[in-house]
């Protein structure tokens, strides 16, 4: 008779996030996750394959409370992609060592498939099809990853922006950095998106 399941999905999730927020995405092992919920490594096999399973895992986890819901009405197309990527971010930035994997596994990650599908569903409204609509989707994917990625790992308001806005040699660079105090990561992922989609065309 086998052995009751004494595990949940959900519960492996968590553990395998809690190991990636506190240690990075480098410490995420079948090891470290099954020391995280108290079992042994072999016993963790019964519920995951290995390591690639706990990343998908983590990525529908973090990705759980994002509304893939269009605002509709009046709102203009590109007001709807803002609020959608906006809404990726601020789940997104909770766990920034995550953000690689958002690309690792766009393929097999049900959460992120549907939030692509809403977005090309109202650039396919906006008059997007073929190579454009799939340039326009890769664009302002690759700008929400990238962004985050940046804010995270050289974030404006961290310490190599001091050092910048101290610089003599690059006065240009020294303004700006000074000038970065002053932008929030909210700030400067809506102005940046905007700017990338006011630069998008169907034609």
């Amino acid at each position: 008779m086998p052995r009751p399941r004494s595990l949940t999905t959900a519960q492996v999730a968590a553990a395998a996030l809690a190991v990636i927020d506190r240690e990075k995405l480098d410490a995420l092992t079948m090891r470290a996750v099954a020391a995280e919920l108290g079992t042994s490594t072999m016993g963790l096999y019964r519920y995951v394959d290995g390591r690639e399973q706990l990343e998908a895992l983590v990525v529908e986890l973090v990705l759980a409370d994002v509304d893939t819901t269009p605002d509709g009405g009046d709102t203009p197309w590109r007001g709807e992609i803002g609020t959608l990527a906006e809404r990726v971010r601020v789940a997104v930035s909770a766990h920034p060592a995550v953000v690689p994997l958002l690309m690792t596994h766009r393929h097999r990650s049900p959460r992120l498939l549907r939030w692509s599908e809403t977005v090309l569903g109202i650039l396919t409204a906006a008059g997007y099809d073929g190579p454009a609509r799939v340039t326009a989707l890769r664009a302002i994917t690759g700008y929400m990853v990238g962004v985050l990625q940046l804010q995270h790992l050289g974030p404006l308001a961290g310490a190599g922006t001091k050092v910048i806005a101290a610089q003599s040699d690059f006065p240009l660079m020294a303004s700006t950095a000074r000038d970065a105090g002053a932008v929030t990561p909210e700030a400067e992922f809506g102005a940046g998106l905007s700017a990338l989609l006011s630069g998008l065309s169907p034609h």
